[in-house]
Formats: structure tokens, sequence, C-alpha cells
């Protein structure tokens, strides 16, 4: 067990968190290596060795550092980038250039440069106009880069709004009018600047029914028939994305195999049918991955009681190191650390410090009666947490450390005040 609770104490993968809280200080993000891992591994065995030309692509947005994409590159993976900044830490990283791809629904000029000159795996081009100015930085530099087009599959996933994704209504991907998806699909074979191979949608995130992915499939399945009709040209790659649902809460997190089976039973029999080769599968698991491999620590600071309406616990984070509470609604479990075998008496709220009564990190929850110095854990932090934290309120940002079988490991260390003034400059006309 990853999570476990010794004498009262909560560990996290053989670490005893009371006292990581003491060495690393709180707020503190830690991550399992044992945990990312074996996610990788059920991936390696579903999917990669089960189906021939597969490939999984982590999608880096939900937890990108350094040493994460170095574990990603370790076990064998490709990565999913959406800006320069993610594929410039991946580069610095030495992750391979070639198992990159760089998706995102406006990508500057800059951007694309950047990638064009590493010479990445793919681009997913989002849009229209990102052909053009595509082909227009491989003509300048002389190269043709692999590209696939994002399509809108108007697919609608029961999840939250904001983490849909593939519903017509959407910033992402290329509508699917006949008028529109293949005037741009006939520009992109006949280019002599870029290698079209296929197709890249997502259905959302936070998933737990694969009936979107399936419904999605049917849509770009029939762009693969109607693409081979009209230009005799045969789809080699497509990419399905990723959104597989994890726990928070009371979920039950459902194995790849409920998503993956399916999707590719279902691909191979149209393959069959239409007598053509099957194109690689790509997927890019991004929460799956590292969501559950998360947690965070806080320390609890003040209590106040408002008898007969409610009772904060205030802790020294918040919305500046999980923005998805204010954000999302997001519903999380925790846990009082180092009194982890207490019974839970008394329904609290509780509170972060920035000047926002949005602010709070859990709504009446149950707790053992809370004390000022007790380590508070948050479960399922790993997705979204480090790498939507911000410094509002101008407060540093976590360190991060990596845990293996009790072996802790710092991998970002805590900012620091004046880490929050480096780019700060004072003009000379207020000097």
């Amino acid at each position: 067990m990853v999570k476990e609770i010794r004498n009262g104490i909560l560990f996290f993968d053989g670490c005893d968190t009371t006292a990581l809280a003491a060495q690393y200080g709180t707020p503190l993000y830690i991550f399992s290596e044992t945990e990312i891992v074996s996610r990788f591994s059920e991936l390696r065995s579903c999917f990669l060795e089960k189906y021939y030309n597969t490939r999984v692509a982590y999608a880096c947005k939900a937890f990108c550092t350094p040493a994460m994409l170095r574990l990603v590159m370790r076990e064998g993976m490709c990565i999913d980038v959406v800006s320069g900044g993610e594929l410039y830490t991946a580069l610095r990283a030495g992750f391979p250039p070639e198992r990159i791809e760089f998706n995102g629904n406006n990508k500057l000029p800059s951007e694309l440069e950047l990638a064009v000159d590493a010479g990445i795996g793919r681009i997913i081009i989002d849009g229209l106009q990102e052909l053009p100015l595509l082909e227009s930085i491989c003509r300048k530099k002389g190269v043709r880069m692999n590209v696939l087009y994002r399509i809108t599959p108007g697919v609608k996933a029961s999840t939250h709004d904001y983490i849909v994704t593939g519903k017509k209504d959407s910033k992402f991907g290329i509508p699917l009018e006949d008028t529109v998806i293949y005037p741009a699909v006939e520009a992109a074979i006949r280019s002599e600047f870029v290698n079209f191979l296929g197709f890249h949608y997502h259905v959302g995130s936070q998933l737990f029914d694969n009936t979107p992915y399936l419904q999605a499939l049917e849509v770009a399945l029939g762009l693969v028939r109607e693409t081979r009709k009209r230009f005799g040209f045969s789809v080699r790659e497509l990419n399905i994305g990723g959104g597989y649902g994890i726990r928070y809460t009371g979920e039950e997190r459902r194995p790849y195999s409920y998503f993956l089976d399916p999707v590719m039973t279902r691909l191979n029999q149209f393959c069959a049918d239409e007598g053509i080769e099957r194109p690689a599968v790509v997927i890019e698991p991004g929460r799956s991955i590292v969501g559950e491999a998360g947690i965070t620590l806080y320390t609890v600071g003040s209590i106040k009681e408002i008898p007969g309406v409610r009772k904060y616990i205030s802790v020294d984070g918040g919305m500046t190191d999980n923005i998805r509470p204010a954000l999302y609604q997001a519903v999380y479990k925790g846990m009082l650390a180092g009194r982890a075998d207490e019974p839970a008496t008394e329904q609290v709220t509780v509170c972060g410090k920035c000047c926002e009564s949005g602010d709070l990190l859990m709504r009446d929850v149950m707790l053992p009666p809370a004390r000022s110095g007790d380590i508070f854990a948050v479960f399922s932090t790993g997705a979204y947490g480090y790498s939507m934290a911000s410094n509002y309120n101008h407060n540093p940002i976590p360190a991060v450390i990596l845990v293996k079988e009790g072996r802790p490991e710092l991998i970002v260390r805590r900012q620091t005040y004046d880490d929050l003034l480096t780019c700060a400059v004072i003009p000379d006309s207020l000097k």
C-alpha cells in the first residue's frame, strides 16, 4: 500500500508524512514514484504490449518538472506538451525530441519555431490558421514536420463543463463541417512542408464512462473512411486523447482496459471491414498517471468557530497551491496526518490563507478536533496542483518531493521571497 497508517501516523510510499513536514516545511507537495510507475506498468501491459503500433504520451500539463519528465523518459513513454514552456522544460530535461508531441489551440510562432528547431515528433494542428503558419516556418528552415489535425467530434461527456473539450462548441479542434475539414485535410496531404499522419481528438477529463470514447471513435472512423474515399489517403495515426477518471472522494477508478479494449476492438473490426491497415493509436493520459500519486501537506494555523454556523480550520496554503476547489468546485478527502486513527467527531470547513472568501479547500468535512500545529494531508492532489499554482498575494510556491519506499528526494525547491522579485524591475523614473 502506498498510503498506510502506522501508529496513528500517515505514511506515504514508506515515508512518515509528519517527519516530511518537519524536514521540508509546509505547504508541501509529495509524489509517490511507486504509484506513478504502477500506472505506467498498467498501461504497458494492457495497451502497449497487448496492441501493436501503440504509444502512450503523458500529458505533462498535469505535472511538469524535469524530474517527472526524466521518470517518464525512463519508463519509455512519450509526452504531450501544450506550450513553449513545457516544451523547453522537456528539452532541458533531455527528453528525446522525437517522442514529443505538441498540442494547443493557439501556438505562438516562437513556440512553433522552437518545436521545428528541436525536430519534435508531432505537431497537432488545432485550427485552420496554424497550417500556413507552420508551413512558413518549415519553408524558411527547410524541414518537413509530422502533423495531425485535432478535430472536434461533437461528443458531450459527463464531467465539469470547464473540462469538456470534445463538444461542438469548444475552443479546441477543427469543426467537422464538410466545407471546413476536407479542404484542410487536402491542403495538409498536398503540402510540401508537412507530413500529414491523421487525426487527434479529446472528449474531456475525469471521465468514468467509456461511451463518449466509442462515440468519438465512430466520428473519427467516418472521417478516416471519407478521407480515403476523397483523396485516396490512408490515415496512419489516430490520437484518441486521455481523460480517464481518478478517485478524489468516493469514485471507483476504472482500469485503463475498460476504456481501451472496446476502442481497440471497434477500431480493429473497422480496419478489417475496410481492408486497411490499422493506424497507429496514441493515448494521452495525464491526471490518471499522477493524480492519486500526489498528496499535499499543510500546517493548521488559526481556528475559528461561529457558534451554530461553522467551524473554520485555516491552513498555511490554499488556492495558490490548489486552485481546483475554487475553479471547478473540486472535492477532496483529507486527514490529520499525525492523528490519523482518532475518531472524526467535528464537522469543519478547511480554508486557505489567501485574501479571498472563496479560498476554501474543503467544505463541511469530518475531522478529529484540530489543533494549531497539526499536519493536515489532502489526497489526490498530484494533478493540477503544482502545475496550476500561483503567487497570488505573493505567496511562494511550495516545494515538491518525490518519495519511494521510504526515501524522499527534493525535485523542486520551495520558492523564497527573493524568487518572487526575480523578474521585477523598478524603472528609472521611480528611482
